[in-house]
């Protein structure tokens, strides 16, 4: 199995995608709202924490994502657990009301919009551990280079750093490196920190301008930066896809080296030389940054700052941040604008049915205000109701879930139609039973139904009162219902009975009878009344008992084998003959199951 197909399988990874894709508007969100409240600050230490706090707040976002998208653990049923009273005769699973177009086409399942998520995932993972190589590289790098390149610097410049220390208020203890890796001074190690300077720093510059270096890398060991500084390379590494968080972090930065120019130029009384040293620094460094070191931002601007002079706009500015937010907040707006939370079942209770091996003894049918109740239903039957399926496009999974039948009883917090009771199933099969499906298009066979020779001798309607709309769904008599088919069990035969059925809906039964797409090539516009009595063999797969592969009855059960099957059927009863043909079929795969959560 590939990398996309393995994680495809996995429970998680939708969970995972959703939560990636949610943090495009909400870190566009966190991002505009600091945008707006940092134009409103003068202190570089209040901008700073509230850089930090932004960019924790787009760390926590996809965690409450993550814990929010929970799959809930169904509460149990209060009321007393009772079988639902099913009916006597025998039953097939229901079969989708809407009617399959041509060629063949299946029902798509809703989850279909899902595949594309082990993509955002993989895709996520390997630049996530890009950065993650990158971070790991670049600490690597400079331990060693720290190793081969430093050494202690004189015995005079330690006790200068120990007065140092003790002035800028440093409770630690500091040591001093000359080193020739280090462009600028910069401080690395937080329970054990040191200062590195560049070879020829302390004897090349004026003691004074040191000395005010010095304290500026003082002060990041006094406020912690060099640990809030690997916090936000890890930040950038998980959440790297985003404009928003290296907005934001490159902010924190400059924010940072403001408040330790700050803190230098007081403890050293003279702003003026203090600029001066940042200047002459400038003038000896390559440009060159260190990933893992605590300074950041230009020396110029931070001069510029210094002295009260303009300065540009900083860490990109505040308009292309803005601008960036709301373009990712309207692309999150078209993304998820028409997507709405799943619905499911306030309570649902699911019980393994005792006596297995009943491929007649099951039902599953919504009840009137959104309550579902199932008998002995295996988690095939499930998948094609929830899905609105045909039994022949549903592919995989192990054989537990043709055999395996499951008592359940759920019930909504409102009043709900049938295509959400669907819904709701669909939820309960994700987080009770782990599933996880895809659609693929295969060449399968098919048949293809057409008049026979003498051409059709489909019966017109008998009943002026039938009327598809007004009485679908309910028997009258023994004519059969009013728009639809339905297959009954007689003693010695089957029985496809409806009044007034137009072909879309006997193409659909058929289907679900022979366990294969049936093309409508009879060119017949009207409606019939059907009354198509057959035996059960090899071909009708698709009822229980007639030995398809889904079929848990093995063999086929023949009841009577004097009577017609129901290709024999279709053309003496009703003029129609069913020829073998191949063609595309949209079916589901299952990549995913489990055997339900407890109650």
């Amino acid at each position: 199995m590939n990398i996309l197909g393995l994680l495809a399988s996995q429970a998680w990874v939708e969970r995972l995608g959703w939560t990636l894709l949610h943090f495009l508007w909400q870190g566009a969100a966190v991002a505009i709202l600091y945008a707006m409240a940092r134009t409103r600050l003068r202190s570089s230490q209040t901008r700073y924490v509230l850089g930090c706090a932004a960019l924790a707040l787009m760390m926590a976002a996809p965690v409450a994502t993550w814990k929010w998208q929970a799959p809930a653990e169904p509460a149990a049923e209060t009321a007393p657990n009772r079988t639902a009273t099913i009916p006597s005769f025998r039953s097939i699973p229901a079969t989708p009301a809407a009617p399959l177009p041509a060629p063949v086409r299946a029902a798509v399942p809703a989850r279909q919009s899902t595949r594309f998520l082990p993509w955002v995932v993989a895709m996520w993972m390997i630049g996530s551990l890009v950065f993650w190589i990158r971070l790991l590289g670049g600490w690597a790098a400079a331990a060693g280079a720290r190793a081969r390149t430093c050494r202690p610097a004189p015995a005079e410049w330690q006790r200068r750093l120990e007065a140092l220390r003790e002035r800028v208020r440093v409770s630690s203890r500091v040591r001093l490196m000359v080193s020739a890796w280090a462009e600028a001074p910069l401080v690395t190690g937080w329970l054990r920190p040191v200062v590195l300077m560049p070879i020829g720093a302390l004897n090349g510059m004026p003691a004074e301008y040191v000395e005010a270096l010095l304290m500026h890398e003082l002060a990041h060991v006094r406020r912690g930066d060099f640990l809030v500084n690997l916090l936000q390379s890890v930040a950038e590494a998980l959440l790297f896809y985003h404009p928003a968080v290296w907005w934001v972090s490159g902010h924190i930065r400059t924010e940072r080296e403001a408040c330790c120019d700050g803190i230098a130029a007081r403890e050293s009384g003279d702003v003026l030389m203090y600029a001066s040293a940042l200047a002459e620094l400038e003038s000896q460094r390559s440009g060159l940054r260190m990933a893992m070191a605590a300074n950041g931002g230009s020396l110029a601007d931070r001069v510029a700052r210094l002295l009260g002079e303009a300065r540009p706009p900083e860490g990109g500015g505040l308009v292309p941040g803005v601008v960036t937010g709301m373009v990712l907040l309207v692309s999150a707006y078209g993304l998820f604008g028409q997507a709405q939370l799943r619905p499911a079942f306030q309570a649902a209770s699911i019980k393994p049915y005792v006596q297995q091996g009943e491929p007649f003894n099951r039902s599953l049918r919504p009840m009137p205000g959104g309550r579902l109740t199932a008998h002995n239903a295996p988690v095939v039957m499930l998948v094609q109701n929830a899905y609105r399926l045909q039994a022949y496009q549903i592919v995989g999974g192990p054989d537990w879930t043709n055999s395996d039948g499951y008592d359940i009883e759920a019930k909504p917090d409102h009043e709900a139609g049938t295509a959400e009771v669907w819904q709701m199933l669909q939820t309960l099969l994700a987080d009770r039973f782990k599933l996880a499906v895809h659609r693929e298009t295969r060449e399968l066979p098919v048949w293809a139904l057409e008049p026979a020779k003498g051409g059709s001798r489909l019966p017109a309607p008998k009943d002026p009162n039938c009327s598809q709309d007004g009485e679908s769904g309910r028997s009258a008599s023994n004519l059969g219902p009013c728009g639809r088919i339905m297959i009954s069990m007689n003693p010695g035969a089957l029985q496809m009975l409806g009044r007034s059925v137009k072909m879309p809906a006997f193409i659909e039964m058929l289907a679900a009878a022979l366990g294969r797409p049936v093309l409508d090539r009879t060119d017949f516009k009207g409606a019939a009344d059907i009354d198509l009595k057959f035996t059960p063999d090899e071909l009708t797969t698709g009822l229980p008992g007639g030995g398809g592969p889904r079929d848990p009855g093995g063999a086929p059960q023949l009841t009577d084998p004097g009577k017609p099957n129901i290709a024999a059927a279709l053309e003496e009863q009703l003029g129609l003959k069913l020829e073998k043909t191949k063609g595309p079929v949209e079916v589901v795969v299952i990549d995913h199951v489990e055997r339900p959560t407890a109650n």
